[in-house]
This record gives C-alpha cells, structure tokens and sequence, in this order.
C-alpha cells in the first residue's frame, strides 16, 4: 500500500518541485487507527503482553557492548546506572540515592541507595559500582574505553560501603550523563547470554531472531511495574507486523509509518511523538566520489527534505540540518535546517566541477526490516534523478547492515537513523571524529576534530555556554562540508491496546515498559 501511495505521489509532487511549485505541508494530525479491516481482538492479559519489535538484538547483551540503538531501547528495561533519564529529560538518582558534585566540578560523591539489589538476588554494593565503572573506564586491551566519557576519570574508589568516588582530569558539562551506564554484579562473565542488572524487569530468555521475554523483579527497589511478564517479539517483516497487530497477536509497538498505524482497528490508540535521533542519507566519505565535499554538497542541493517528510513520513517528521535533533533544546540549531534547499542548477553545477557532468551512480544500502527509511530511500531515488545521480536501493538484513556498513564501512550511502546512547550532545557529535571507532561514515576533518577536543577542555563556567558554542560550531563544520544528507527527526507512531495506558516517550531512544498498565 506504501509503495502504491508513494508511487502516486512522487511523478506528480516531484514535478511540482522542480519546477519551483512544490511545498512542503505542515505537520498533520496523529493518525486515525481506523480500518476497514475491523478490529482485533487483545488476546493478552492485563499483566502479559507482547511488544512487537523490527529487529534482533545484539549477539550479546551485553550492556557496556551494546553497539544497536535497538537493543538498549529493549534492554533499557533490565538495567540501570548510578543515575537514570526520565521523560522530561531530567537525570534522577538510580542506584545512587544522592550524589554531590564539588564546585570544581571534577568530584563526584555518590552514596548508594538501600535495598537495591541485581536480578540474582545480590545486594547492590559499593564494590559493584567501581567494577562497574572501571570495566567502561579502561579495556585492558590498549583500545579505547567502552564509554569514551570515562577516559576523562583519574580515579573511582569506594571510600566506605555506601560511598563512591569519581574525580575526573577536567571539569566535563555532561559527565553525568555518562552514569546512565549500566551498574552490574562485579566480575560478571556471563552478560553476554544472561544479563543481570537493577531495572524494573529482569531478562528470561532469548530465542535468536524470534523473541526475549522480561519478566517483572518484584524486588525492584522503585514502584513495580503492573506488567508481569513482557515479550518482545521480533518482526523484519513489516506486513507481518501489521497482520500480528490486526490479530491482536502484538498488543504494542513503536516506531510505525503513518501507513501501517491507518490499518490498524479501534482496539488501538494510537500515539504520536518524535524517534529522538536523525535520519539521514548518510554518506562514505572515505570512497569516490563522495570523497569530494562539492560531490557531497551536490547530494544536498539535489534533495527536498521538506517532500522526504510528506511522501515517506506524512508530514510527521522534523526537518533537521546537522546531527543534532529537537530534544536536545540548547544544542539544537535550527538556522542549519534550510542550509541547503532544493537547487537543481546549482547541484548540476557541482557535480560538473567535481568531474561528474554526467552524474554518477550511486548505491544507498538500507536495512530491509526498517520500512519508514526504505520509503525515505524510495523519494531520493527520484529526487537524485533529476540531477543525473542514478541511484539504487540494496535492501539487506540487520544483521548484513551491522557488519558490513556499520562494522567494515564497505558501503557507499545508507539510509538509517542514528541516535543518541545518553542525554548528551557529544553522544551525537563525538562518532565523527576521525579517530573514534563508531565513525562509520568515515569523516575526516582537522578543524572538526579540533573543536571536540576544545569542547572537552572548557569547564563548567557559564553553565556550559562555552561548550554549547563549540558543539554547535562543530555541527555547522558537518552541514557545511555536506558529511551527510540531513533529513528529519522521524515521527513515531505507537500503536498501544486502547485498554492499556502510562507509555511515555523520552528525549532518548528508549521503550520504557515500566509505567504501562491495563486501565
């Protein structure tokens, strides 16, 4: 049905487009969860349900290895840090009780919380947090830190049994976003394949490549969820989704298109917020011709974002400029959003003075079991057209995608979404250095690299002023050099059995299970 409306809508608006009448229309209503197929009926309890999901988890689940956004979305469920977001943004006290910061801003004083303990029934000591903690801080293996932001830490010890101690080199703004991660029994060996950790619920099992179940931890130190048992079902296939969800086989799930939420039956409601990271065409900068930044400005000017959002999102999406996206308010610059608009000429022009007259072809790799960014790769395939780029979509599964894009960087474009692993603007911005492991789009840029360094140095003067000026020069440095094509914050579609109630979204890339209930 996608494919059909997309189809319809793209000889017509594009031609709309260029020739200088298309527009882009304001964000539209959530959409109905009406249906001429009729309504499911729930077959879960008011404790079980099953959350529908488009991928895998990782191999391991590791949470200090969790390389997918998609698993610590499922796994945000099982573990918690000294510290932990809500909602509204904020950090709350977790596994600390309280914490105090010195004025210098490079101690950080925690005392632990009583009563909390891991899934296998140990009680949380102050032993397991400085484990916990110089696990992320130092690999042993002469590789970067698992958390980068632990590079910065000088020591952590347990001055008492309820008390640690963090000092850092430097001041750092967001340090304490960093103690989201995930505190586990020390010398743990087995998180891979049975992870423990604090959260609201603790992990079952895994059938790989079918479904994880979590199931309630009725010592939970915090108020207990009403769920009692969660399972998340794995679909990579998004018919086979939408007919579970009609079935009433699936009683929740996230991150639909406008299309697959209109199929659904008044069982449903369906709710409407924003995915927290950026889509993107994102773009090998490492390989021909998109080496050439005039190559990759040309990708620019050739696309209307603004179109991307009404054909393939239904105008639920936020266009965006830089690696940055709403939620991060002080951070966010919107003056990027129109940087480029569409210019047919001026895309030509550049492609003619990097050596393409003629264009070039161009494959956009993209992961077959995510459908809103395979309908965004559809409008730019007919969008690059008119500038002589002949590009193609490859559709692998997550696994593929993983390794060979993400992991190898064999690959020339792709289209996915990349989010943020903490409530921090260098989550976002840290990945394109040249050095950093995670940089799969292989930017490399002198200027770019000094400005990271910079903004780790300042201090805390100014309530991070200083910091928010540089994060923000650096995301100017990948807008103008065109590192990618920035499209939009993608809108997210929940769907939710219209007997269940308390889902929130958060600023962050996560499905947090813990408040729903039936009522």
């Amino acid at each position: 049905m996608k494919k059909r409306i997309l189809a319809g809508l793209l000889a017509t608006l594009l031609c709309a487009a260029l020739s200088g009448c298309g527009g882009g229309s304001e964000n539209g209503s959530t959409p109905g969860a009406q249906s001429s197929s009729g309504s499911a009926s729930p077959t879960a309890t008011a404790t079980s349900i099953t959350v529908g999901i488009a991928q895998d988890l990782d191999e391991s689940l590791d949470p200090h290895l969790t390389v997918s956004a998609g698993t610590r979305e499922v796994m945000f469920n099982v573990f918690e840090g000294l510290v932990k977001p809500t909602p509204d943004g904020d950090l709350i006290d977790a596994v600390a009780k309280s914490h105090e910061v010195s004025d210098g801003g490079t101690v950080y004083t925690f005392t632990l919380r009583d009563g909390v303990k891991f899934h296998n029934g140990a009680a949380v000591t102050a032993d397991d947090v400085v484990w916990s903690i110089q696990r992320c801080a130092d690999t042993g293996k002469g590789t970067a830190p698992l958390v980068e932001a632990f590079s910065n830490i000088r020591s952590v010890e347990a001055t008492d049994e309820k008390t640690v101690v963090i000092t850092l080199g430097v001041s750092d703004n967001e340090f304490l976003a960093a103690l989201t991660t995930a505190i586990l029994p020390a010398y743990s060996d087995q998180q891979s394949t049975a992870p423990v950790g604090t959260g609201p619920f603790k992990f079952v099992s895994r059938t790989i490549g079918d479904s994880i179940v979590l199931e309630r931890f009725d010592d939970y130190w915090g108020e207990k969820p009403s769920l009692e048992t969660v399972t998340f079902k794995i679909f990579e296939s998004g018919d086979a989704l939408v007919l579970a969800l009609q079935s009433g086989a699936v009683d929740l799930c996230a991150h639909l298109t406008p299309t697959q939420a209109a199929q659904l039956g008044d069982s449903f409601t369906v709710l409407d917020g924003t995915m927290n990271l950026v889509q993107a065409l994102y773009l090998n900068n490492a390989v021909k011709p998109l080496n050439d930044v005039r190559v990759r400005q040309a990708l620019c000017y050739a696309v209307d974002k603004q179109q991307v959002i009404d054909l393939a999102s239904d105008g639920t999406g936020k266009a965006l400029g830089s690696s940055m996206y709403p939620a991060f308010t002080k951070y966010f610059d919107d003056s990027l959003t129109n940087y480029y608009t569409q210019n047919v000429e001026k895309a030509k022009s550049l492609l003619a003075e990097a050596g393409y007259p003629n264009g070039f072809d161009l494959t956009i790799t993209v992961p077959s079991n995510y459908q809103p960014h395979i309908d965004t790769a559809q409008v730019l395939v007919e969008q690059l057209k008119a500038v002589g780029v002949n590009a193609e979509i490859e559709l692998v599964d997550w696994n593929t995608w993983v390794s060979r894009v993400y992991t190898d960087r064999e690959y020339q474009s792709t289209v996915v979404g990349v989010d943020a692993s903490s409530m921090t603007a260098r989550a976002m911005l840290e990945r394109f250095t040249s050095t950093y492991g995670k940089n799969f789009i292989n930017y490399n840029n002198a200027d770019y690299d000094a400005l990271f360094q910079e903004a780790q140095l300042v201090t805390a003067a100014n309530d991070g002023q200083e910091q928010t000026a540089l994060y923000k020069q650096m995301e100017r440095n990948l807008t103008e050099n065109a590192a990618n094509v920035y499209l939009q914050d993608l809108g997210d579609l929940v769907a939710i059995r219209s007997d269940l109630t308390g889902y929130q979204f958060y600023p962050i890339y996560v499905m947090d299970l813990s408040g729903v209930k039936a009522g």
